[in-house]
């Protein structure tokens, strides 16, 4: 039996995209097929480059065209174009995740520092927004306290750039230390000019960091743009479910996709090799099931997701290797994975 061009093409009808439940070709991710012989290359565009199952699908490509075709060299490449809304939220951005949680002290914006680099380490253009403006903290987190925000010759904001992801925090813009004791129409404002005044330049994730619980500044951002999606972090205790559930009600009220839950401080891990549950085990679990709701990941807690922070480098840049990093790493391929889904169900049908 001859490799020929064709026969991969309807080898690969039959291998699906594991999340989006299509086949590689009618989604479009085939970009080309060279056949020498009986070697086969392939380029195949994934819908992200943080995509959660690229292993799955490499196995899953290997095994169709060497059993429907009998090519002995089959050699994959993989390239990324991320997918968003059909109409852009900003100018080159193509999607906006806002982080909430509906009280302070669960890591949120740890979670969202880490998530934003992550997605970088994947290989993906990305802006983190810190919008919580009354307790900004990603300018101490990207080790960009204390340099201000410029702006170019048109009077729009230059982001600051760290570790490969662009950050603007209102932080950047005031005295340091100094108090905001801004009321609603202010902030609104204020988070126009941050998002719409600022050069983002072409990004596939814009990061926003939301304050705690449901004001102003969450009604806003689903004013001004609309929000591919939020992801919720809490924390397995009681009381903080009970505030991640409103603010779970607020995103669905403002029509705002929940992309999935994180539960930090899931566990400490002690040197036996034992957890230790210390703010209650499987709360988000139990409930992210109850609203099917996908959880994204279980973060531990460790000594060095804390001195990352403070010292102004992600755990996931500063120490890949370490627990907290892993469930990061996977839960912001899982995030782009929820993304993804999400782009494909928006599509128009066809038919």
């Amino acid at each position: 039996m001859d490799v020929t061009r064709d026969r991969v093409l309807e080898a690969l009808k039959g291998v699906n995209d594991p999340e989006l439940n299509q086949d590689l070709v009618t989604l479009g991710m085939v970009d080309s097929v060279t056949v020498d012989g009986d070697a086969v290359k392939l380029q195949i565009t994934l819908t992200t480059p943080a995509c959660p199952l690229k292993a799955k699908i490499e196995q899953d490509v290997r095994a169709a065209v060497a059993r429907h075709t009998g090519a002995t060299d089959v050699e994959i490449v993989f390239g990324s174009k991320v997918r968003g809304p059909t109409q852009m939220p900003l100018p080159g951005v193509r999607n906006v995740i806002a982080v909430g949680s509906g009280k302070g002290g669960v890591g949120k914006s740890t979670v969202a520092a880490n998530l934003a680099a992550a997605l970088h380490l994947e290989g993906a253009q990305v802006g983190l927004l810190d919008a919580d403006i009354y307790g900004p903290s990603q300018s101490k987190m990207y080790g960009v306290e204390g340099k201000r925000l410029m702006a170019d010759d048109e009077k729009h904001i230059l982001p600051l750039r760290n570790h490969g992801v662009k950050v603007i925090s209102i932080a950047n813009l005031v005295e340091d230390g100094q108090a905001l004791t801004w009321r609603g129409p202010i902030l609104h404002g204020t988070l126009t000019q941050l998002l719409k005044q600022t050069v983002w330049g072409e990004l596939d994730y814009l990061i926003v960091d939301l304050p705690p619980g449901t004001g102003d500044v969450q009604l806003s951002l689903s004013q001004l743009v609309p929000v591919t999606g939020m992801v919720l972090v809490t924390t397995p205790q009681a009381v903080a479910l009970v505030d991640v559930k409103r603010a779970y009600t607020m995103a669905r009220k403002t029509h705002i996709p929940v992309l999935g839950v994180i539960e930090n401080m899931s566990y400490y891990a002690l040197p036996d090799g034992t957890r230790d549950y210390i703010f209650g085990e499987g709360g988000a679990a139990s409930w992210a099931a109850s609203e099917r709701l996908p959880l994204l990941g279980r973060i531990p807690i460790t000594r060095r997701l804390r001195e990352s922070g403070d010292g102004g480098v992600p755990i996931v840049v500063s120490d890949p290797e370490n627990a907290s990093s892993v469930e990061l790493r996977r839960a912001a391929r899982l995030t782009a994975g929820q993304i993804s889904i999400q782009a494909q169900n928006a599509l128009p049908m066809v038919g």
